[in-house]
Formats: structure tokens, C-alpha cells, sequence
């Protein structure tokens, strides 16, 4: 006699649907497949005769949709290409390329970037503009359809500026009295960055800064801001230097410029309250920024968003749990450094406040257990995960519930009450010494959670907490590559993109605190809300004699603005010391 198969472990997936749309499709296969009369089949989903023939009568009509149709990746509307469309179409037609299209969108307050306009193009079928033998006056045959009338970058001439000139960006010029506040020259001398005999350190600086500050996603898209008064009058020059004078600017500096510029930092942003340094708890997270080519020089790592390792460029970030703020930033890293990264920020941070941090928290794939080790030798406290290995799950699995303790944490949610089993002693394949362990079920996950620590103080409520925010310092990954387009990799070098990863927490850092100043109401306002709702609010700039005056035009979230401490009045550097003053129309 045959002995039924027991049914392998996730067959009640199967066997007793819940979701409506699973039990109507269980429900037909059974009628149509299996041969089981209209009454045997409802019966089976839990319908009544009179349900099953209903649901038999809307699937023949074609009524019934059972699975959602497949959706194309990326975002599903494009507004601003839609509104465009029709004149992008237009303007091709008369001859021009996609910057003067772009250009000429803008004028009409229909404002498009080149990438969106080629895309419009190659939707409607247009194919690649051909310049003649003898291009127009206002075009370069390297590059089709750019206006070389523009002036070349240099400081700010003011005498030369106009006394009034209009613009999109003039939000843009919010961010100076933060950039003022944390001393943005004195960093960059701290840095040692380089300047030109026609720019300035501080003003290349300012350039790429603003290409984060618009949301710009590549250095080859300055194109964009070009041509609009505000994105120079930002950096103190005439106007923004082209896509190759900043690639190459990038390309002249090395890790050590940015290890002393993110000290100089994480200083001005523990005076100013955007980090703390007394309690210094810190997230600790890996990034990795994938690569769209086939350069064999970049190593594989795991990128989330793909499932998959794929060769990208590894990137580090360290957030103060205090502030929710980015302190730390690192893309100088390979697979054979990665798992001392979290020594290399102890060494930061201690250069910074002249202590090691007092707890590390972080995922378990961050580092081995032999670095562990160190942070322990060094003093440094942390908390990370365990990996359940057939061992610990067989551990896990002979607890019993009166071996689980309930603890409240304080936050809202369903998962706010999660059980807990520790054990106070536990030792180590590579680790020096034992480690306390908590295993945690309750938390919103099917397998528990195994959180193991060197800090046999901490209350267990407390170390779970921690431990549960630190899903934040994800967020904050994701909220700056939505706002500051971490993810569109800057280049296949490292040191390129360590520079972009550093200019992305100076741009976290000038919009937290801008974020203060507007009440709170915007207390976990992310980033490219402000971006939208504030620094892409158009205006007029006025120039009268040793002061700047930016008057921004009305829109719905003025009467926030007007609330807000702007800092009007602020003497900036980078101006010869003009002022600038801010007023709403």
C-alpha cells in the first residue's frame, strides 16, 4: 500500500487560498479541470451554489480578471514629457536639435531636459538630427544643437550682472545661508581642495553641489542649467562650468581630499545640532551603485533592486540615529576592504570628536566576526544579526513559548509587541569571547530574528529598539537616490564616485537644516519634497549695488516659507561679501 506524500512545508499556500482573486481561480481550475460539478467546486473555495454560478458567468463573459497584467519597470506617467509632446514634435519639424528644443521649452514655461526630449523624439520615431557641412552659427558640429554664445565660467563679474534678471531656480539660492552657516569655505580649505587660475575651489565645489540641489541626474546633463542665472549666481560664477571641465575637475581628486572634508564636516554639524556627538550611535549600511556596461575592472556585488550580484561600484554610509542624518560616506572601497570599512569610520569618527563611537549597529553581511572582534578590543559596543545556520535554527526550534518572553516597544504599528529569548553567553566560530544573543519572533518576518551583541548593559527593550530603527538609515539610501540621483553612477572610477557619495551628504546635510527651519510640519519631510515644493520655485534676481535680492514668486507652500526663519541678510563669501536678501512677490 502507497503511503500519501506529506505535504511539503508552504502547501497551505495552495491548498487554502486566501486572497479573493486565488480562490476564484482555484475554484474554476477545480469546475473545469478536475471535473467537479458547480456545487463541488464552491464548495472546495467556500462560495454557495449560487456564488459559484455567478462567478462561472462573469469568467464566460470575459467579466472576470483574475491576474493584473504585467507593468513596463520605471515610472508609469511622464506629465512633463505628455505636456511637451506635442510642440517637441513641432519643433523638430522646424530643425532643431534637442538642446534647442530643450532651450526653447524652458522659454516657454514648458520646461524639458534634453534626455526627456530625445526620449519624446525617438517615441514619435524621429531619428538622430543630422548637422550639414556648415551647422548654423549658434551650433558646434561636436556637439549638435549647443549654444556656444554662452560666456565661458569664470567669477562673477557683479558690475557686469544685470540689475534684473528672471529665473526657474531661484529656490536654488535658499541653500546659501546653510551653506554660509556651516562655513562652506572653511571646509573646503580644510580639504585642501584645488582650484583653477579662473575658479575658484570653493566655486567647483558649489557647481556639482548643484547639480545634486536640482536633482540634475548626470554631470553630462548641466547642459540644463546652463542657460538659467541662479545655478551660476549659486557658485558665484557667470555662469556653471561645461560637462567636461567638471568631469575632469572630479578626476583630479583623491580619498584623502574627501576623508578631510567630511571631518571638517561632521564638526560644523555637530555645532550646528545636525549630529550628535555625545550619545554617537550610528547605522551602518553598504550601497551598491550598478554599473550599466561590461567594464571587467569593477568588481560584483549584491544589488538589492536586481536580486542579484551584478558589477557595480560599493559604496558606505554611516547615519547618527539622533538626527537621522548622514555623517559618512565612502566609494573608495573592494571586496577586500569592505569588512574593515566600519574600523575605517571608528578612525573617522574618533579624528572628529576624539573618541570611538559608542554602538555600531548594523546588518551582519557589514562585517565578520573577527572585526567584531576589534570593535570589542577597541571599546566599541554594537549590535548586528546572527545568520541562522542549521545549528542555531535547530536551537531555536526547541524553545519552547514559556521560553519567550513579551516585551512592548515604543513605536505604532501591528508588530509592537514583539517575544524575546536571550541568551546571555554565547560563543562564536571567529569571535574572541562570547556574545550576547536575543532570537525575536514578532517582528513582521517569518523566520525570527537573531540580534547578537557585545553589550551586556543595554536593557533588551532598548537593544530591540535600536535594532528595529535601523531601517531608517535605509530610507535615508533611498530618499537621497530619489532626491540627489545616487544611483546614476558617475563613472566606472571609484574616486569619481566617492566624490558623488560625499556631495550627497552635504546635500542631505544643507536640506535637514533648511527642513528645521521651516517648522514641524516638515520635521520628516524628505528631500525631494523640499526640492519640489521649495528650491524649484522660480523668481527674480535684483542686483543693487552690494546686495542680492531674490524675490520668489507665489506658490501654494509660500506662506511656509514666509513663516520661516530665511536668514535674510546673509553676507556670503564667495559674493565679496555682498548680502543676500530674500522677498516674495
Amino acid at each position: 500500500m502507497r503511503v500519501a506524500a506529506k505535504p511539503a512545508p508552504g502547501a497551505e499556500y495552495f491548498t487554502a487560498p486566501r486572497h479573493p482573486n486565488q480562490r476564484r481561480y482555484e475554484a474554476l481550475r477545480a469546475y473545469f479541470t478536475e471535473g467537479l460539478t458547480v456545487a463541488e467546486a464552491g464548495d472546495r473555495a467556500g462560495y454557495t451554489r449560487s456564488a459559484m454560478a455567478s462567478l462561472l458567468r462573469d469568467f464566460r463573459a470575459g467579466r472576470l480578471e483574475l491576474f493584473a497584467p504585467p507593468g513596463r519597470p520605471g515610472p508609469k506617467t511622464a506629465p512633463a514629457k505628455d505636456r511637451a509632446r506635442i510642440r517637441v514634435t513641432e519643433l523638430r519639424r522646424e530643425g532643431l536639435s534637442v538642446y534647442e528644443i530643450s532651450a526653447r521649452l524652458r522659454a516657454e514655461g514648458t520646461p524639458l531636459n534634453r534626455t526627456g526630449v530625445g526620449q519624446v523624439l525617438a517615441e514619435e520615431g524621429f531619428g538622430r538630427l543630422l548637422r550639414g557641412p556648415a551647422p548654423a552659427a549658434s551650433t558646434s558640429p561636436a556637439t549638435s544643437g549647443r549654444d556656444t554664445q554662452l560666456p565661458r565660467a569664470a567669477v562673477m563679474d557683479f558690475a557686469a550682472f544685470p540689475a534684473r534678471a528672471d529665473t526657474r531656480l531661484a529656490g536654488l539660492l535658499l541653500a546659501i545661508p546653510d551653506l554660509v552657516s556651516l562655513d562652506l569655505p572653511a571646509l573646503i580649505r580644510a580639504a585642501g581642495y584645488p582650484g583653477t587660475s579662473v575658479i575658484p575651489a570653493v566655486s567647483w565645489l558649489l557647481s556639482l553641489l548643484a547639480l545634486k540641489l536640482t536633482g540634475t541626474r548626470r554631470v553630462s546633463h548641466v547642459d540644463d542649467l546652463l542657460g538659467d542665472p541662479a545655478s551660476g549666481l549659486l557658485a558665484g560664477l557667470a555662469v556653471l562650468p561645461k560637462k567636461s571641465a567638471l568631469t575632469d575637475y572630479s578626476y583630479r581628486l583623491s580619498h584623502d581630499h574627501q576623508r578631510k572634508f567630511l571631518a571638517a564636516l561632521d564638526k560644523k554639524m555637530i555645532s550646528s545640532g545636525l549630529a550628535t556627538a555625545d550619545e554617537a550611535v550610528f547605522d551602518l549600511d553598504f550601497h551598491a551603485v550598478m554599473h550599466w556596461g561590461h567594464d571587467p575592472v569593477l568588481e560584483k556585488h549584491y544589488v538589492p533592486t536586481r536580486s542579484q550580484r551584478a558589477r557595480s561600484v560599493l559604496t558606505f554610509f554611516a547615519q547618527d540615529t539622533g538626527t537621522h542624518n548622514l555623517v559618512y560616506a565612502n566609494a573608495d572601497i573592494s571586496k577586500a576592504t569592505q569588512n574593515r570599512e566600519v574600523i575605517a569610520f571608528c578612525d573617522h569618527w574618533k579624528t572628529v570628536c576624539g573618541h570611538d563611537p559608542k554602538m555600531l549597529i548594523m546588518d551582519q553581511k557589514v562585517t565578520t566576526q573577527a572585526v567584531l572582534g576589534e570593535l570589542d578590543a577597541r571599546g566599541v559596543k554594537f549590535a548586528t544579526l546572527r545568520m541562522r545556520s542549521a545549528s542555531l535554527m535547530k536551537h531555536i526550534n526547541s524553545l519552547a513559548s514559556k521560553d519567550y518572553k513579551t516585551i512592548t516597544l515604543d513605536r505604532a504599528g501591528p508588530h509592537n509587541r514583539p517575544r524575546v529569548h536571550e541568551d546571555p553567553a554565547v560563543t562564536l566560530t571567529s569571535y574572541p569571547g562570547t556574545v550576547r544573543q536575543l532570537i525575536v519572533t514578532g517582528l513582521g518576518r517569518d523566520a525570527p530574528t537573531v540580534i547578537i551583541t557585545n553589550d551586556s548593559q543595554i536593557k533588551t527593550r532598548a537593544l530591540v529598539t535600536q535594532y528595529a530603527r535601523r531601517m531608517t538609515i535605509e530610507q535615508r539610501l533611498a530618499e537621497i537616490i530619489q532626491a540627489f540621483c545616487a544611483d546614476a553612477l558617475s563613472s566606472a572610477v571609484n574616486l569619481n564616485v566617492d566624490l558623488d557619495v560625499v556631495l550627497c551628504v552635504l546635500a542631505q546635510a544643507l536640506l535637514a537644516a533648511f527642513r528645521n527651519r521651516l517648522g514641524p510640519g516638515y520635521a520628516t519631510a524628505t528631500p525631494d519634497t523640499i526640492q519640489r515644493r521649495f528650491l524649484e520655485t522660480a523668481g527674480t534676481i535684483i542686483n543693487d549695488d552690494d546686495t542680492i535680492t531674490v524675490t520668489l514668486n507665489r506658490r501654494a507652500y509660500s506662506p511656509v516659507l514666509r513663516q520661516s526663519e530665511l536668514r535674510t541678510g546673509t553676507t556670503v563669501p564667495w559674493w565679496q561679501n555682498r548680502r543676500l536678501r530674500f522677498q516674495f512677490s
